[in-house]
């Protein structure tokens, strides 16, 4: 048996728990890997995943969700390309989840777009930021 160890995930309330993971399988190629209800509150649990690493995003089911990913914080999403990231952009503004277009930032921060998810959790997609190579370089500052 494996065991999990380092970041393995980041826990939000939301009030669909439907709509969000439709929200994050749109925007953040994201799936349910994980479904229930608790035994001890009552409450259901989902879990998401985009499948590349072990980390999912927790969403627990809430009548009055509290977005704790805004206007800054906010889980980020690198893209293959630019144009991916016009794409993810436009499926965004025409849905109405859009929250900033695409715009470069420049060397480290690179191309990105801002997102609502429909608990006002905010979502970046990104293109440019090479965080793998500086976590394979060790991160020096």
């Amino acid at each position: 048996m494996s065991v999990d160890v380092g970041l393995t995930h980041i826990a939000l309330t939301a009030s669909d728990l439907e709509a969000s993971a439709e929200f994050y399988g749109a925007f953040a190629n994201m799936c349910v890997v994980h479904d229930r209800v608790d035994k001890e509150t009552g409450i259901r649990v989902m879990w998401l995943s985009d499948r590349t690493r072990p980390f999912v995003v927790v969403l627990m089911e809430s009548e009055n969700p509290t977005p704790i990913l805004g206007p800054f914080a906010h889980l980020g999403v690198g893209c293959a390309s630019r144009e991916e990231v016009d794409q993810i952009a436009e499926q965004g503004r025409t849905a109405g989840v859009l929250f900033k277009a695409p715009s470069d930032y420049g060397y480290p921060v690179g191309y990105l777009a801002m997102l609502k998810d429909p608990d006002g959790h905010m979502l970046e997609i990104s293109h440019g930021q090479e965080i793998g190579l500086a976590v394979d370089e060790g991160g020096s500052a």
